[in-house]
């Protein structure tokens, strides 16, 4: 039996109405779901002794349901089907005396002005805005002037819609412009019994008198699970939120029916200020056989550490959720800007909204487990935020690693999962003499991390790979001498420092293009300018070319490039793609020794971009090594400007064991991790 109309025009025909009824018999059909979903939202708007109009009834029971519980019993059901109407006379005339059933359309009513205090619409205005054509348009603006008009000052339009787009944006903009308050309710689903994989939503209008002028339009938007309204902004806004609803309930869907090929990542918002609060990871892992227990499980990554290869990346991602052995891991990370109470709460606040993440077939009470590294949340404390108009929004925070360490990080906003610079903090050493707490005492209170850098170790790989690079330079012997240093990008400024303080007769300068580094780095960071360092605020394209200019003898050692890109819609992060054209490159060619070597700090996702690169670099420079760093994009290139310094990583190992030896001097800390050899014998010659 086929009840779909042939065109989408035949919503708004009383014929197609009267057959669909007639051939669907006394069976009731709910648009959008029944009264228990309903009921809810409607027992806010609707008072036992409100008059409540029904337009376009159909045969569905939810008046009959409304005037049975007691929820109101003053209330007219219209229609333009003839045939369900009489159905519904006859269904329900001696049972609820009180009720009354008419045959009436909504874009032309009989009543009085402001007769009732509410009318209740299930899909009639969606059966009626099918699309955005001028004569629909016409026949909605109809409909909303006959509602205003038979609704008291006060009265509530409750309209239950799938909240299509131009749907949600037709009716809010109506109203709010008529000077009404606007607010929408997401239905709380019903489980395996939802009719509909889009959620169901209630528009509530609430009817007041238009001021003259230009009076704030009142929008809001309730979720499901809150009672709280959320304010918005704009119609534009309120429309944005409630896809984002819809998409969260597609996913949901697609995600209880069928395992993921692909890793699925949505946010969680803060309820009042709508900010995120959860990011959230779903990995499934097509070779684990799951048993009955370890189908599902919940990561809480640690605060801070979400910027890890292991937390951060899909190729991580899935290594953790395979050695962690369930079949499906949701990983979620926690914001900088929220406030968590700990591994209970954050469990307490989940429970619920991860469940509808859960995979095909799992149990509706199958216990859940929470895991994390240390069973903690982690340790996170913004030290810093400010705004760089070169930068942007950028954090400086305190983190705590594996163990007992405490890291420094310095995080642009742009690109929140990327670590611009990290620093490790110095343990507090006890005074002398200063006598140990007395076990009778109360206990201290847990320690605050540590505020004192820790100069002399270098958090990055990359970095270390860098500093390897320096055994390159000319000569049989390696050793360190009076080398200048030229470094493109400070950040948290822990390259140069390092070389300035192991390098004892390096004379290093840095050139950063944004002055608002240079004073994060020197408040934050431990960065201190002198005789043998100095920083010079320019581009670093500006200022290299100025000194090829000059014509001056090259004058560099060695030159090294770490200076992220602002444009993320390149896929090279690192350096900006003018850094590594040849005319520029022919410039840095051009200030560096002939023995000299130029050491570039690569983070390029676009294999055809860095193929691209990679040709350009050789055109400029005959010799080039490449050291990949494990587990991350980065990768370090060693350009120099003759080829007959050529090594093979067998003798690269050995000068960097001597240079490290040097290096490695009495009373200075030394870090075993920095293993120099290792660095440059995984060197490939390009």
């Amino acid at each position: 039996m086929d009840l779909l109309p042939r065109s989408p025009g035949e919503f708004g025909s009383s014929r197609y109405w009267d057959r669909f009824f007639r051939q669907r018999g006394q069976r009731p059909f709910e648009w959008y779901g029944a009264f228990p979903e309903l009921c809810p939202v409607l027992h806010k708007y609707v008072r036992p002794r409100d008059k409540v109009l029904v337009v376009g009834c159909g045969n569905s029971e939810l008046s009959e349901q409304m005037y049975d519980m007691g929820m109101c019993e003053d209330i007219i059901n219209i229609d333009i089907s003839d045939a369900v109407i009489r159905q519904m006379q006859e269904q329900s005339g001696s049972k609820r005396p009180k009720m009354s059933y008419l045959l009436m359309d909504v874009l032309q009513m009989d009543f009085p002005d402001a007769h009732f205090q509410v009318v209740l619409d299930k899909g009639t205005l969606d059966a009626i805005l099918t699309d955005e054509e001028e004569a629909t348009l016409a026949k909605v603006d109809k409909m909303f002037a006959e509602i205003s008009r038979v609704l008291q000052v006060g009265g509530r339009y409750l309209c239950v819609s799938l909240a299509q787009a131009h749907v949600l944006k037709k009716a809010v903009e109506y109203f709010s412009q008529e000077g009404w308050v606007v607010r929408v309710h997401q239905v709380a689903g019903s489980g395996d019994k939802q009719q509909f994989v889009l959620p169901v939503f209630v528009y509530v209008m609430t009817k007041f008198r238009k001021i003259p002028g230009s009076a704030p339009q009142i929008l809001e938007i309730c979720p499901e699970e809150q009672d709280k309204p959320m304010r918005v902004e704009s119609a534009e806004r309120l429309v944005a939120a409630v896809k984002d609803r819809q998409h969260y309930a597609l996913i949901c869907s697609q995600l209880s029916k069928t395992p993921c090929g692909e890793q699925v990542s949505l946010d969680l918002c803060d309820k009042e200020s709508g900010r995120p609060r959860y990011t959230l990871h779903v990995v499934d892992s097509p070779s684990a056989k799951p048993s009955r227990d370890n189908r599902f499980a919940i990561f809480i990554i640690p605060q801070g550490r979400e910027t890890e290869w292991l937390f951060g990346t899909e190729e991580g991602r899935s290594q953790l959720s395979a050695s962690a052995g369930f079949g499906r891991l949701v990983t979620v990370s926690l914001h900088r800007e929220q406030h968590y109470e700990g591994m209970a709460g954050i469990q307490a606040e989940l429970s619920g909204k991860v469940m509808e993440l859960a995979p095909p077939g799992l149990p509706a009470r199958q216990q859940v487990p929470f895991l994390s590294v240390g069973g903690d949340i982690g340790v996170r404390m913004v030290q810093h935020c400010d705004t760089s108009p070169l930068s942007g929004e950028y954090v400086v925070e305190d983190v705590k690693g594996d163990g007992t360490s405490y890291f420094r990080r310095l995080i642009f906003l742009s690109n929140r999962n990327v670590v611009q610079s990290e620093a490790r903090l110095l343990a507090p050493v006890p005074l002398s003499g200063q006598k140990k707490r007395r076990k009778d005492k109360k206990k201290a209170s847990p320690a605050e991390p540590p505020t004192a850098i820790d100069k002399s170790y270098l958090c990055c790989e990359h970095h270390k790979a860098m500093v390897a690079g320096l055994c390159l330079l000319g000569g049989p012997d390696p050793l360190p001498g009076d080398e200048a240093v030229l470094v493109v990008g400070l950040g948290g400024g822990s390259l140069p420092l390092f070389i300035h303080d192991y390098f004892s007769q390096a004379r290093v300068a840095v050139v950063e293009i944004d002055p608002s580094m240079l004073e994060v780095a020197t408040r934050w960071f431990g960065f201190s300018q002198g005789d043998r360092m100095r920083v010079h605020i320019s581009d670093g394209l500006d200022y290299v070319a100025k000194l090829a200019a000059e014509g001056t003898p090259a004058q560099y050692d060695a030159i090294m490039f770490d200076v992220d890109s602002k444009d993320l819609t390149v896929g090279m992060s690192c350096p900006p793609p003018a850094f590594v054209e040849e005319p520029f490159l022919q410039k840095v060619k051009t200030i560096l020794k002939p023995e000299g070597v130029f050491v570039l700090n690569l983070v390029c996702r676009d294999v055809r971009l860095k193929e691209s690169v990679l040709a350009t670099l050789r055109e400029v420079f005959p010799l080039l090594y490449a050291r990949r760093i494990e587990g991350e994009v980065n990768e370090i290139l060693f350009c120099q400007p003759s080829p007959t310094g050529r090594r093979d990583p067998t003798e690269l190992g050995a000068r960097a064991r001597a240079l490290e030896g040097d290096l490695r001097q009495p009373g200075r800390p030394w870090d075993s991790s920095y293993a120099l050899a290792d660095m440059l014998q995984a060197v490939k010659i390009l």
